[in-house]
């Protein structure tokens, strides 16, 4: 029997709710004190990312700092709590990354600012959800529309739309992206999204490139026409995920009713894209992408659907416990990181045959 998932309503219901709370979070913070932000690597936690780094700079912060995932892209993991704890962070922002009731750090008050369906807080934390808002904006925007309130980041509207256009799509129904297509073009934002998510889906995981990227141009023009080195390092990224596209859409799907698996092997993050052009192919099932190439020893894999809500899906799959984790994110988009032997678990408990599953 499928588990509904609990859906939270009393975090942030509107944008004045999220100011009011972020208001509180951010307010008495000394400018002397050790501001770190740990971020997604795809294109909407990167520009997040960004965003409110030079928004704490311009505010008169000193050194607010970055702190990137490793390729799990999981804030819970020991190695990227290590990463965290090594700035020695006096307050700490998770953007783009989840929530849960336990804390990335103990005892460093932390503000989660995420779109995604939020699983928790912990005590005494702060939680900024835009899940339940319609429309449900990304994280950038979010950043982008908070820290307006402590400086003035109107010239990072081009970065805050990459995050929009990777996410939503160069159609999403938001203002900024409007007037930011205006400004700069659609052409232009899209072909810098395309570039600045190539970076964290090739076999070389550098997702800091494309944050310097960001960093040292002024628009997106200026961005996709560069020959500095980030950008070189991102358009050899971008041929590689090509090619790895091209060699990933061979594999053909097996079925166990309405769920579709299509298991490649590739040291690029395909998974995802290729889950999301089968799920239109696919529009009657689930669609699982599985990649047992990109982390050793583990397979990645994205759920998409166009109709069902792959996160309680997901959750109704009881296996064992061990290392891993799946069933975070959006509703129609979900997906995780589990060692061989969970993983073939999963799939038996879905329902498919032994002889089906890719070794």
């Amino acid at each position: 029997m499928t588990q509904k998932l609990e859906t939270r309503t009393d975090f942030t219901h509107n944008l004045a709710a999220a100011y009011t709370v972020f208001a509180q979070f951010v307010g008495g913070i000394s400018t002397a004190s050790k501001l770190v932000a740990l971020h997604d690597s795809d294109a909407d936690g990167v520009t997040a990312g960004v965003v409110w780094q030079q928004a704490f700079q311009r505010a008169g912060f000193v050194a607010p700092t970055r702190v990137i995932p490793d390729r799990e892209r999981n804030a819970w993991t020991a190695n990227n709590r290590d990463r965290v704890k090594a700035e020695h962070p006096d307050r700490l922002f998770v953007l783009d990354l989840g929530s849960q009731t336990e804390p990335v750090l103990a005892g460093v008050p932390t503000c989660f600012i995420d779109h995604h369906h939020p699983e928790g807080v912990p005590p005494g934390d702060t939680l900024i959800s835009a899940y339940t808002w319609d429309p449900v904006p990304n994280t950038s925007l979010l950043v982008w529309d908070l820290c307006q309130a402590i400086a003035d980041i109107s010239d990072l509207d081009w970065i805050a739309a990459i995050g929009i256009v990777s996410d939503l799509g160069d159609r999403a129904p938001f203002e900024l992206l409007s007037t930011a297509k205006r400004k700069y073009t659609a052409k232009y934002l899209k072909e810098a999204t395309v570039l600045i998510n190539a970076i964290r889906r090739a076999s070389h995981y550098n997702p800091e490139a494309a944050a310097q990227a960001l960093l040292t141009h002024s628009n997106p023009k200026e961005l996709v026409n560069s020959t500095s080195d980030a950008m070189q390092q991102l358009r050899s990224a971008r041929a590689e995920v090509k090619a790895a596209m091209e060699a990933g859409r061979k594999a053909a799907p097996v079925f166990a009713g309405d769920v579709a698996l299509i298991q490649v092997k590739s040291p690029c993050q395909i998974h995802p894209l290729l889950a999301q052009s089968w799920r239109t192919r696919l529009p009657k099932h689930i669609v699982i992408v599985a990649n047992s190439g990109y982390l050793p020893g583990r397979v990645n894999f994205s759920a998409r659907s166009t109709s069902a809500n792959v996160l309680e899906f997901l959750r109704a799959q009881q296996i064992s416990e061990g290392e891993g984790s799946y069933g975070h994110g959006h509703d129609q988009a979900s997906g995780g990181s589990l060692p061989q032997e969970r993983w073939q678990e999963l799939l038996l408990k879905i329902g498919f045959p032994r002889e089906a599953i890719a070794s």
